[in-house]
């Protein structure tokens, strides 16, 4: 079988395939360039000894949401950890993992062919050759040309800052998880985090939930805002600058592209709507394929979130979209009403119906069950 891309995606699945002898799989990726995907970090929740702990570049024990207002609220993640994992760590892990079970191609992808019995990727290697892979399954993991039709449709965008300061400025054992005391946009959402690496260094990011992006000088400002006015930083040094935009969408993603191809990753709906997470999603997704394929059974990837909090996800969505809701006295409230870890379970999708309901209770509830009615028609007629 062939893994179509080298991002969270594809390293991941490809991982699981290499962990099983009976397996033949070749893991193809864009030559070093403009078409492979940028060095970034992926934030998550879990359980201490994880997988992937022995590579974290970061991990808080302790979080705080900080409301509109300045009312903040830390604690204890217990029993999770927030954790940060470097994509250059994470890669190196991966591949040193290998053990030469899968076969590594330098080449980009220009199309592949789906066929009753194999399909055939083509792509072309850094010297111009052609290069030709057939396979019993592809596992397609690059951005889809263009989002599937859906009724609300944001972006979680966002630049962060690796900050440098002369002198202790951080407590390296807590993380600022959201922080909405920057200005808000109007049918939006706007908030800072600041992941602190040691005393002196961080990362502070600016996001918005937004259906445009800002230009580079919207960034700028919206983080000289955050690190001065809100923070009272005081001086300090820009060592890297991350950036990106992620779908935040009620659009329905098909993970089975063919008879013998397939979506995974953001293109095969990892992506938790309401929050722009995906790293967990991608570990659940490539789990459910390796396990398929171990009991023999056709790979289809699942998408990895429970229909109930996608229709969630829809409506809320739908009501920062209308500004029905204030995003950020949403959230505040909903970390401030509900302990920190039911709160993550839930935007991890592992909470039960029962607490779903009592989280539900928490949040301005007229707005979400006017939008909720609206978003049940719309679902009756169509539209």
């Amino acid at each position: 079988m062939v893994v179509v891309g080298g991002g969270a995606a594809g390293l991941s699945l490809t991982r699981r395939l290499a962990g099983a002898n009976t397996v033949r799989a070749a893991l193809v990726e864009p030559p070093p360039g403009p078409l492979r995907a940028p060095v970034r970090t992926w934030c998550f929740w879990e359980p201490d000894g994880g997988p992937w702990d022995a590579v974290l570049a970061a991990r808080w024990d302790r979080l705080e949401v900080v409301g509109p207002d300045g009312r903040g609220r830390a604690a204890p993640a217990a029993p999770l950890v927030y954790k940060m994992l470097r994509s250059t760590d994470f890669e190196a892990h991966v591949r040193a993992g290998l053990g030469g079970r899968v076969a590594e191609v330098e080449a980009a992808v220009t199309g592949i062919e789906d066929g009753p019995d194999r399909a055939v990727v083509r792509a072309v290697d850094a010297a111009g050759a052609p290069v030709e892979l057939a396979a019993r399954w592809v596992f397609d993991s690059r951005p889809l040309p263009a989002l599937p039709p859906a009724r609300t449709t944001l972006l979680q965008h966002f630049r962060g800052w690796f900050v440098r300061t002369p002198d202790a400025a951080f407590d390296p054992d807590a993380a600022v998880l959201m922080d909405f005391r920057p200005p808000q946009p109007r049918n939006g959402t706007a908030f800072g985090y600041v992941l602190p690496l040691s005393e002196r260094t961080a990362l502070v990011e600016y996001t918005e939930f937004t259906r445009e992006v800002l230009d580079d000088a919207g960034y700028d400002a919206a983080l000289r805002d955050y690190t001065g006015r809100v923070l009272g930083l005081g001086p300090f040094e820009v060592t890297a600058v991350e950036q990106g935009a992620i779908p935040m969408t009620d659009g329905r993603f098909r993970t089975r592209a063919g008879r013998r191809v397939f979506r995974i990753g953001t293109a095969g709906g990892a992506t938790r709507p309401s929050t722009g997470y995906t790293f967990s999603g991608v570990q659940r997704q490539a789990a459910a394929v390796a396990a398929a394929l171990a009991a023999g059974r056709t790979p289809v990837p699942p998408v990895p979130h429970r229909r109930r909090h996608l229709l969630m996800d829809a409506v809320l969505l739908r009501a920062l979209d209308t500004g029905r809701v204030d995003g950020a006295e949403f959230f505040a409230r909903l970390f401030r009403r509900n302990a920190l870890a039911d709160v993550l379970r839930f935007l991890d999708g592992g909470s039960g119906f029962g607490r779903d309901l009592r989280m539900g209770a928490t949040v301005p509830v007229a707005p979400m069950a006017l939008t909720t009615a609206e978003y049940a028609g719309r679902l009756l007629t169509g539209r």
